[in-house]
């Protein structure tokens, strides 16, 4: 026990030099002093300040102007960032780095009230617990998690009056003074086409994070001073700043190289609207993580108290759901929390013209939109109707507790197409042809093949609402999917019973419309139903974005 110790009292020393050290001089301020031509073309020149709500665009003599714009203080609603290190403890972490963080949120926030180095001591906390042991190699939250929050969080004014300057061909700096590059910069750079993205750097050694945050803010000054079109004579060529009103503007003098700054107030940010989905520069589609929502300290306190009591609930649901049949496990899991919205808009029976007697012998192909694993079960709860799913990826947990029957398709197309076939001559069969689950308002691109196999298929549009939890993954165990989503205290599908789609197949040849014309017209059925927009994308897009992969493995 006393030889451990000395190991103990080093690293708690390290730790307290990490945090309480005092902040050595601002290196990005000197490697941009007079002696730069940039600086010194402009050093006798005076910056003027004007308030945020003053600010027109389209008064600029110089519609090629850059727009350096504050994040944190600015472009984002949020006073706090505390949340956006939480995501990063919880999904890059786990659930007790995520619980160690809010027990320090008191401590946190009285080091916020304190102001002056109190702000920077904060941020080294929240860095150090968020980062300190994880593998750069690895995290990916930066560029799969994060941008939903962030976007969820971009005020609509700042956002015009940012891009408003590269409107004309000026470009767009973001300056971060707390969140790390490796947060931000896929949300700047992919999602809302920002140029050049200032922030400060973590360290790492070994290919780990250490939890501490380089001193200088990355980039050069003369990157910068290139990024924004620097370095004329003239004033007009000098870029339009956007920053915090109480902001130490010293903190990045790349604001002191502003010909104009744009204050804004606490009142200011309180008063914006969010960005609407429909502007964003690039559609949200992919995204990854287990929590639906932005974690607040009182929400994720809500969290850690639910959880027990959620575990004991999930296995109650399960256990019924897998051993009563559906005339009692229905309404008990109503009971618990389950809510159902289905709807029967056909008009016409299943097979009811005369050429698709000789299909009469085979069960119906249902066709479903994808939005969890249990998209089949619910829909052969609802129809009290025992279906055989077909998934192109399943978990071995996944197959053994389903109460259903589930066959994994192996993407061979003439052996999927045959297994299939016989699967409907025993009965009903349920496919989700987009291949992979999608979170969004958006459909993935049918697989032909269902068209292949019968003469008229039935597309169910399906839509998911959870409280706390995602039950989908792309880079996490997937086994795990169906417990997340019953970890939701109330959980809610939209089920759509829609109109038979002929598929043209007739016997003895198929001389009717192709299977990708087939395809395609069930989806804008199913996406119009649904209100989601159709896309030509694919798993293997979906999984090369979140997880660096083509997806074609399952976890056990």
């Amino acid at each position: 026990m006393l030889q451990t110790a000395p190991f103990f009292v080093t690293f708690f020393l390290y730790i307290f030099r990490l945090l309480f050290r005092n902040p050595p001089p601002k290196p990005l301020r000197r490697s941009l002093s007079l002696s730069h031509p940039y600086a010194a073309v402009h050093s006798g020149t005076k910056t003027t300040y004007h308030k945020f709500s003053s600010l027109r665009r389209d008064d600029d003599p110089n519609p090629t102007t850059a727009v350096v714009i504050d994040v944190e203080g600015a472009l984002l609603k949020s006073t706090s960032m505390f949340p956006y290190f939480m995501l990063v403890a919880f999904e890059a972490g786990s659930f007790v780095r995520a619980a160690v963080l809010l027990l320090f949120y008191p401590f946190l926030r009285l080091l916020t009230l304190a102001g002056g180095q109190g702000g920077e001591l904060e941020l080294k906390l929240m860095v150090f617990i968020s980062f300190f042991g994880l593998t750069q190699k690895d995290f990916s939250v930066g560029s799969s998690v994060l941008p939903r929050a962030f976007l969820s969080d971009v005020a609509l004014e700042a956002f015009e009056a940012a891009k408003g300057g590269g409107r004309g061909g000026g470009k767009v700096v973001a300056v971060c003074g707390k969140l790390p590059r490796v947060m931000v910069e896929s949300f700047l750079k992919d999602y809302l086409e920002v140029e050049f993205v200032v922030a400060r750097e973590l360290r790492v050694v070994g290919g780990y994070f250490v939890g501490a945050l380089e001193e200088d803010s990355g980039g050069s000054a003369g990157d910068v001073v290139r990024a924004i079109g620097g370095g004329g004579d003239g004033d007009d060529d000098r870029p339009v700043g956007i920053a915090r009103f109480s902001r130490d503007l010293d903190d990045h003098c790349i604001f002191s190289l502003c010909k104009e700054i744009y204050l804004v107030r606490r009142a200011d940010k309180a008063s914006w609207r969010n960005l609407p989905r429909e502007k964003y520069p690039k559609p949200l589609i992919f995204h990854d993580g287990r929590l639906a929502a932005v974690p607040t300290p009182l929400s994720f306190l809500a969290l850690l108290v639910w959880t027990p009591f959620g575990l004991l609930l999930a296995a109650a649901r399960l256990a019924v759901a897998i051993t009563l049949p559906y005339t009692f496990s229905v309404p008990i899991l109503y009971f618990s929390g389950f809510r159902t919205v289905i709807t029967q808009t056909a008009t016409s029976p299943p097979n009811s013209s005369a050429a698709a007697a000789a299909a009469q012998k085979k069960g119906q192909l249902y066709v479903c939109n994808h939005r969890t694993l249990l998209d089949p079960l619910y829909l052969s709860f609802t129809m009290n109707r025992k279906f055989t799913a077909v998934t192109y990826s399943l978990s071995r947990v996944s197959e053994l507790l389903s109460p259903i029957p589930t066959v994994r398709l192996n993407r061979d197309r003439v052996r999927d197409a045959e297994m299939m076939d016989r699967l409907l001559g025993r009965g009903d069969l349920v496919v989700c042809p987009e291949g992979t689950t999608c979170r969004e308002p958006y459909l993935l691109r049918f697989s032909p093949l269902f068209a292949e196999l019968t003469d008229e298929v039935v597309p169910v549009a399906m839509d998911v609402h959870v409280d706390m939890f995602y039950g989908t993954t792309a880079s996490g165990l997937k086994c795990l999917d169906p417990l997340f989503f019953l970890l939701n205290p109330r959980p809610e599908y939209c089920i759509r019973v829609l109109d038979p789609v002929s598929t043209g197949l007739r016997p003895g040849g198929n001389d009717g419309p192709s299977r990708y014309d087939v395809a395609n017209r069930v989806q804008r059925r199913i996406g119009d139903a649904l209100g989601f927009e159709c896309t030509k994308l694919t798993r293997k897009d979906k999984y090369m974005a979140l997880a660096g992969n083509e997806g074609i493995h399952y976890n056990p």
